[in-house]
């Protein structure tokens, strides 16, 4: 795993070890930041069940402002800790080792975010958790994509009577990025 463009381009992460987390192949975050590469530069980004943290990195390495990370493993947020240090990110980038919806809380009323990547464990629910704070949080600019990693045949339709605009969805071979934007009140 690496950082595959950017000013820290080829720079290799740290990933943990174990089936705790998937991390996303650099053929998938490739496809991702190509979709996204126009909303990437000067952007606050925040990374949710970060995991190694590769994808707030990748933002951070091809021009976003300052990217937060959330994740609750112990080993996993030492990891992401790691690889900020490696890449020498230490001013653009802030770690929050708690669950998301705390985090999310202990940041609510202090940041606004331009983009909002979430890859939570498959499953279980935990992006309709989040995806329902957000959609009454003010965490989340007029303007700002959200973005889920999810299992393949995970249902959003829940989405619409949230207040969210389903704006694409990227299918691969198990799983997918559904793109989402709040309906403007």
């Amino acid at each position: 795993m690496r950082i595959i463009a950017g000013t820290a381009r080829s720079l290799p992460l740290k990933t943990i070890e174990g089936k705790e987390t998937r991390p996303t192949t650099d053929r998938i975050k490739e496809t991702l930041f190509n979709i996204i590469q126009q909303d990437v530069p000067d952007s606050y980004f925040l990374d949710l069940f970060a995991g190694s943290g590769q994808i707030g990195l990748e933002a951070v390495s091809r021009g976003a402002a300052y990217a937060f990370f959330i994740e609750n493993a112990k080993n996993a947020a030492s990891c992401i800790a790691d690889n900020i240090a490696f890449t020498k990110f230490d001013k653009q980038c802030k770690l929050l080792q708690m669950d998301v919806l705390s985090g999310l809380r202990t940041l609510e009323g202090k940041y606004t975010f331009d983009l909002i990547f979430m890859d939570p464990p498959y499953k279980d629910g935990s992006e309709k958790q989040v995806l329902t704070f957000l959609s009454q949080s003010s965490l989340v600019k007029p303007s700002a994509k959200i973005i889920v990693e999810a299992a393949k045949d995970t249902d959003f339709s829940y989405a619409i009577p949230l207040g969210y605009e389903i704006t694409k969805e990227k299918i691969y071979k198990t799983n997918k990025h559904v793109f989402l934007k709040k309906n403007k009140a």
